[in-house]
């Protein structure tokens, strides 16, 4: 509570709030805008219900794709588009990597780079989507200028409400809390909770009259649902949390190792260092084929493109099984490992603690550190991997083994909630530092009058 009263006495705080949600606002209004000469169909919202790769498409599109709105790509090109640019910069480019060496001009420079491949990709995207919701029949286009311009304009309206959300995140990055993309992408998927909520409510317990067993049963199968919704929360939030300190010790220029010359601190490895992304570059690589199908042909009646649906079973020489499953599990274990050596490289940190006279405690500096770190890193990543693994792939296992029946919308778990988690942890962190900043500037000035 005293938390809460301080955030409002905090003035910087509280417009940072106002200008986010206002942005919201706006993002929340131009989702609601249907794209004009399409007509969608009940189907897409059943679609969007379901654990599939467009129903991820939805939330990265902070929920603007179930009415095929202006915002329906959302920022999935740029996150895509932006995961590529810094693969690239790790000595695969040589360009990119010089640029990311630069300082603040390499990275404008980059982050120009990136929003020129996100309309490429954008493109690409709006045009295959569009040509699958056709042959699966979740929308119309009623345009009387011709197919080749119907398509340009449809994909065109799309990339400019793509460009226009990522203008939005920006502005909340910079006047409002957290990272604006992401924040979006938060608000679409807590818009979506008391949804589920409700319904879990009314498939369980109802608003109709029932027998005094039934009702008892139907309480009791929601409080469950209830609870484990709850200890998956709180299991998420632990894994994003939870990170391996390795002991680190900084001597002094003369290379003594007194308890006057040697400091004692740590150095944080996160169990889920890689967050999310490897779920959504592996969701992208699921929907690739379909995308590429729907400019080939009618990919409605291609049944090998089912291989790739993971939320189906598939019959593959007489093994049905759900193959699409297990290749997103392994694809998000493979993305898990490569971004986490991306994002911690034990290399240049053995040669920087060379550089500044840093060493782990019974490790000898340069290769026997790099082997060292190289080890923990893996060994922590493989948990991560497995526990974020476990988180994305729950609901798509919870709808295939029909625990909520029909109602796949029940499902619990998923890239949402380790979404919503990340984001909710960030803001967080930067409330906290806003708060600390006022804290030590009325000591500031307190001292100053003193």
């Amino acid at each position: 509570m005293k938390k809460i009263a301080d955030i409002f006495k905090n003035k910087e705080i509280v417009g940072r709030i106002f200008f986010t949600i206002m942005i919201l606002l706006v993002f929340r209004i131009g989702a609601a805008i249907t794209v004009p000469g399409v007509k969608t169909s009940s189907e897409l919202s059943e679609a969007l219900n379901s654990a599939n790769a467009v129903a991820l498409m939805d939330l990265l599109g902070g929920g603007a794709l179930s009415n095929f709105s202006i915002f329906a790509l959302g920022v999935g090109p740029y996150i895509t588009a932006q995961i590529i640019v810094q693969l690239l910069q790790k000595d695969v480019l040589p360009a990119l990597t010089e640029l990311s060496k630069q300082g603040e001009y390499g990275r404008k420079k980059t982050e120009m780079a990136t929003r020129y491949l996100t309309l490429l990709l954008g493109a690409v995207q709006a045009y295959g989507i569009i040509k699958t919701m056709e042959n699966y029949e979740y929308l119309e286009l009623n345009l009387p200028i011709g197919e080749f311009w119907t398509y340009a304009y449809i994909v065109t309206v799309m990339l400019a409400g793509t460009m226009t959300v990522m203008w939005l995140g920006d502005q909340i990055t910079e006047k409002g809390l957290g990272n604006g993309i992401s924040v979006i992408i938060f608000a679409g998927i807590v818009r979506s909770l008391p949804v589920q909520i409700v319904r879990a409510f009314n498939n369980w317990i109802g608003t109709t009259y029932k027998e005094p067993s039934e009702l008892i049963r139907g309480s009791f199968q929601f409080a469950l649902y209830i609870l484990a919704f709850i200890l998956i929360l709180a299991f998420v939030v632990f894994i994003e949390l939870a990170k391996r300190k390795i002991p680190v010790q900084h001597s002094g220029k003369s290379g003594g190792q007194t308890a006057s010359m040697a400091k004692a601190s740590f150095l944080p490895i996160k169990v889920n260092s890689a967050g999310v992304i490897p779920v959504i570059f592996a969701s992208s690589i699921m929907m690739a084929p379909s995308v590429i199908a729907s400019f080939i042909t009618d990919n409605s009646q291609a049944k090998w493109l089912d291989i790739f649906n993971y939320s189906k079973m598939y019959d593959m020489g007489g093994w049905s099984m759900p193959w699409g499953l297990i290749i997103y599990c392994v694809l998000i274990v493979l993305f898990a490992f490569f971004y986490a050596t991306i994002q911690i490289d034990p290399e240049n940190l053995a040669d920087n603690f060379r550089k500044n006279g840093s060493y782990i405690p019974g490790v000898r500096p340069g290769a026997e550190t790099e082997r060292y770190v190289k080890k923990v890193v893996n060994r922590v990543t493989c948990i991560g991997a497995i526990a974020l693994t476990f988180i994305a792939a729950l609901p798509v296992i919870l709808t295939l083994t029909g625990v909520f029946g029909e109602d796949s919308s029940l499902a619990i778990g998923g890239t949402g909630l380790i979404i919503a988690v990340g984001v909710s942890l960030e803001i967080s962190a930067q409330i906290d530092g806003l708060l600390a900043g006022k804290s030590f500037d009325e000591v500031q000035a307190t001292a100053g009058r003193e």
